[in-house]
Order: structure tokens, then sequence, then C-alpha cells
């Protein structure tokens, strides 16, 4: 299945019924006053969150959504039948926004979490409430309330405690392939990820996380350049942030690789401070291309200059996603950072600080 990740939308609830004037007409009762009941309410529209749904495909074909109108009110005191409710199921992850003011309606983190979108209108009152010692046979009645109308972007934001950042062709959908059981793409020409991918990662008996592979980013990915940009979204709820740099000699030096680990940085800083400000661990890759007799310099000279030109990491790791090698040591230190970190904050609350002083642990 084609994965989808936004959408637009048109939401409409319907409009509440209309009450009646109406007078009780019977023989041997003469003067039997209103009797012009209620309309019945509009049909409201919301959304479930739905653990089985993975994509937003089926609102990329069906645009419209309506909810239907309350019957009107009818005589003999008989009020209209209130309309049933739409409810429209979305993946696990979706943010709901007004498209016209960007509003952030409702955001469906959890199964089965169910929020109001369109409110239908309530119905109008028939001719019976109007009645009084005054005015015994009153001809107001109200009409129906309108509904809603909306126009909404779906966003849908997958849930994962990891996410992997990169450039194209950097080693990230070999890593997921190599500690979990997702099978992306993997091939040797960049943009092969061309959709997020999740894999659980277990590492133990009840201990295990989710990691998220998005497609490479290039130098301009802000500002729309490439794949990755449109997929950053996706890196919004996790915890952790794993930036992978190839560091095998395929460069012709190491100010190249340097400035290609900083371009990444940038493109965080320019697309979302909140997503700038997150953990972010370092992980060299493709150590197994680098002679054995010069891996621990070349990883050491790496780290100097990444210190100095863009700061201290978190932390930091030297693994070959190929060959597997110090990829459970990654896997041990991310079950276990994320075991002592507690429950994210809020989104509009100060994240963590991007670069806090901590020991390097860099990898063999």
């Amino acid at each position: 299945m084609k994965f989808i990740d936004e959408a637009i939308i048109e939401a409409h609830s319907g409009k509440g019924g209309d009450g009646v004037v109406a007078f009780r007409r019977e023989k041997f009762v003469p003067r039997g006053g209103p009797s012009g009941g209620d309309g019945g309410r509009g049909g409201s529209l919301l959304m479930r969150a739905d653990r089985n749904i993975n994509t937003l495909i089926d609102f990329r074909y069906k645009h419209i959504h309506r909810a239907k109108n309350g019957e009107n009110g009818q005589g003999k005191d008989r009020y209209g039948k209130a309309a049933e409710d739409v409810v429209l199921r979305v993946p696990v992850g979706t943010v709901v926004c007004d498209a016209e003011t960007g509003e952030q309606l409702a955001d469906l983190a959890t199964d089965a979490q169910t929020e109001l979108i369109c409110k239908g209108g309530n119905g109008g009152l028939g001719n019976i409430h109007f009645k009084s010692s005054v005015n015994r046979t009153p001809r107001q009645c109200t009409p129906g309330e309108a509904g809603q109308s909306r126009r909404l972007r779906l966003e849908l934001r997958v849930l994962a405690d990891v996410g992997l950042l990169g450039l194209p062709n950097a080693g990230k959908s070999t890593f997921i392939r190599a500690v979990s059981a997702a099978r992306p793409k993997v091939a040797d020409y960049p943009f092969t990820t061309l959709q997020p991918h999740l894999g659980v990662v277990r590492v133990g008996m009840n201990r295990s996380f989710v990691v998220a592979d998005i497609p490479g980013l290039i130098e301009g990915a802000a500002e729309g350049s490439g794949l990755g940009h449109q997929f950053l979204r996706h890196l919004q709820r996790t915890k952790l942030l794993l930036h992978l740099v190839d560091i095998s000699p395929t460069y012709d030096d190491s100010d190249s690789k340097l400035a290609d680990a900083k371009s990444i940085v940038e493109e965080l800083r320019k697309y979302d401070e909140a997503l700038f400000r997150k953990r972010r661990w370092l992980v060299l890759n493709k150590t197994d291309l680098i002679p054995e007799e010069t891996r621990s310099k070349v990883i050491a000279e790496f780290l100097d200059h990444y210190r100095q030109n863009i700061g201290e990491p978190e932390k930091s790791f030297a693994i070959s996603a190929l060959t597997g090698h110090g990829c459970a040591e990654l896997t041990y230190a991310i079950m276990d950072s994320l075991s002592e970190t507690p429950e994210a904050a809020p989104e509009n609350e100060t994240p963590v600080p991007d670069l806090p002083a901590s020991p390097t642990a860099a990898g063999k």
C-alpha cells in the first residue's frame, strides 16, 4: 500500500432540524393547544485513532465528508430524529489542523482516542415551548442551527522512540535492518528510501524500542530540496535522534565528511528549532571500509574535528551496520537511555538541550 502521510479534506457536520408550529386538533378536545415538536440534532463529525491503520491514503481520494441533517419536528408533540454521528478512522499519530488558520484541533496520539472536529447543529424549538398564560396559541418556532464546516489538514507523525538522521546512503536503512526485523530497500545509490520505515528493536525480555528511518536529507532540505524534508515531521515525537555519518574512505578528505555532518545539523535548525534541540547522538558508520590499522586514528581525528567545528556530541559510537560491529552496544545504550528518560514533555515546552556536557563513548 502506498504510504500517504498528509491529506487535505473538507468536513461538514449536519444542520439541526427545524421546530414546527402545530396545534392539537381532536374531536371532543376543544382548544387542544400547541403540539409542535422540536427538530433533531444534526450529526457531528469525529475522528478516532485506530492502530490498525497505517496511512492516510483513504483521505487522498475522498475529500468531502458530511454528516446528515437532523429531522424536522412534527405535530402531536413528536420530535425530529437526531442524525447519526460520522466517525472517521485515522492512524495513531495523526495531527488535525484547520487548513485556513493553522490551528491544531486534535492530536490523536493514542489508540481509540476520539476527538470532536465539527459539532452538529442543535434542533430548533417547536411552538410547545412558547405557550404561556398570556399566549395560549403561540405561532413561534425556531429553525435548527447550522452545522460546522471546516477545511482540514491531516498530518501523520509516526510514533517512534528513536529517529535516524543522515545523508542519502549514510547507512540508515542498513542499520535498521541490522537491529530489527524491518526490511527497507538497500542499494548503492542515493534516495533508496522513499518513505518512512519503522523497526522494533528488542534487546531483552520485555525490553524494546521503535526506530524510525526517513529518506536522507541533503543541503537545502529545509527549503524543499530532496525528499527528507517531507518526512521530518515524523521525528518530532521521538525522544532521541541518531545522526549517522558515513566515515568510509569514499570521501576525498575529512573536511568533506565534516561539512556533510554539519549540513544535517543546520538543516534541523532551519526546519524546526524544537527538533534541533532534541537529544542527538553521533553514530559513525561504515567503519568496516577503513583499514583496521588506521581505523582508531581516523575515528579519533573525525571526532576531534567534530567537537571543534560543531560541538561536543552527547554520545558518539562507531559501528558497521553491514557487519553488525558495534550495533549491539549502541542498541543497549539506547535502551538504557530511554529507560532513564522521563516521558517526553509537550512540544510547546522547552526540550532537552542539544549538546550537554557528557563524556563521549566512542566505539572501537
